[in-house]
C-alpha cells in the first residue's frame, strides 16, 4: 500500500518538476543593468548586461550586483516551486480534510 502512495507521491513530484522546467522568472537589478533568468527549478537561464547601465570595468561592484540578481532570481524560482508543492499536496489531501493538518481547502 506504501508502495504505491509513494510511487504516485513521486510521480507527482517529477511532472511538477517538469513543469518548472518550463516556466521562466527574471529578476533584474540597477534599471535592468543587469537581468538574470531562471526556470522554476531553480537553473539560471541566462544573465545579460546592459553596458549602458553599468561599468564593467568596476568588478567588485558587478561580482555583488550579479550575486544580488542572481539570488533574487532563485528566491522567485523557489517561491514557485513552494507554490507549486502546496498545490500538489491540496489536490492530494481529500475535500474537508485539510483543516487536519492546519492547510486550508483549495
Amino acid at each position: 500500500m506504501f508502495d504505491k502512495i509513494f510511487g504516485k507521491l513521486q510521480g507527482q513530484k517529477d511532472e511538477m518538476k517538469a513543469r518548472l522546467a518550463h516556466e521562466t522568472l527574471e529578476a533584474e537589478i540597477e534599471g535592468g543593468a543587469i537581468r538574470v533568468k531562471v526556470n522554476g527549478n531553480r537553473e539560471v537561464l541566462d544573465i545579460s548586461l546592459d553596458e549602458a547601465k553599468i561599468d564593467l570595468t568596476d568588478r567588485d561592484k558587478l561580482e555583488d550586483l550579479l550575486v544580488i540578481a542572481i539570488n533574487q532570481a532563485m528566491e522567485l524560482a523557489a517561491e514557485m516551486e513552494a507554490a507549486e508543492a502546496q498545490k500538489m499536496i491540496n489536490e492530494m489531501i481529500p475535500p474537508g480534510l485539510g483543516g487536519l493538518f492546519g492547510m486550508k481547502d483549495a
